[in-house]
């Protein structure tokens, strides 16, 4: 799944995934500078709470969002 966050025109991209080289899954974060951040969690409960977390701290910080799609 894909999703944005949006604060005075510059976006946020959020993707979970299956991790293509482990076992469980990735969380990759794309800021508006270009850089990338790849956390890794072993379940899905794991994924689901730092989710909660990264939009709970965007929304605190003026982030508009999520707005989303599934790919």
């Amino acid at each position: 799944m894909v999703w944005f966050f949006e604060r005075q025109g510059n976006f946020i991209r959020c993707e979970t995934r299956e991790s293509p080289s482990d076992p469980g899954f990735e969380l990759v974060i794309l800021d508006p500078d270009g850089t990338e951040r790849v956390e890794q969690f072993s379940d899905s409960q794991s994924l689901d709470a730092r989710q909660r977390e990264l939009q709970s701290t965007l929304e605190d910080d003026g982030w508009q969002g999520p707005f989303g799609r599934t790919i």
